[in-house]
């Protein structure tokens, strides 16, 4: 019961944590871009104009972000450079789309932008690509 209630974590417990991170997050996150990457045709024209740049532009960026960078998290390869773009993903969706919605639609984009933003933090962790090429 005393280890339970302990603050106390070993490297490799941290570093185990933060697999189980990025692996869960990358891949719910990325399954989100393929699916926008397999109908792009179908939805590019419906899509939301950010900051007046096209919604084809916009939805490229959102593909970008949501399956590939999240490919490098699940890698753990650039792991807090593959986060930025994570991050703006997901507060465009949570305060543009989902008008700042937190614990209504815009609740699973914030679990996400928390998640991206503690990856931005702690970075990815000793098993990583990251780790063994010593960045």
């Amino acid at each position: 019961m005393k280890k339970l209630l302990s603050i106390k974590y070993s490297a490799g417990t941290f570093s185990a944590a933060m697999l189980l991170l990025r692996l869960g997050i990358g891949f719910l996150m990325m399954s989100h871009g393929y699916d926008k990457l397999l109908h792009f045709s179908a939805i590019h024209n419906t899509f939301i104009n950010f900051l007046g740049i096209g919604s084809t532009f916009s939805l490229t960026l959102v593909i970008f972000a949501e399956f590939f960078c999240s490919l490098f998290l699940v890698l753990g390869l650039f792991t807090r450079l593959s986060a930025i773009p994570l991050i703006t993903t997901m507060c465009v969706a949570l305060f543009q789309v989902h008008h700042g919605e937190v614990f209504g639609k815009g609740e699973i984009d914030a679990l996400y932008l928390i998640s991206f933003v503690v990856l931005l933090f702690l970075g990815p962790g000793r098993v990583s690509v990251d780790s063994m090429i010593g960045k």
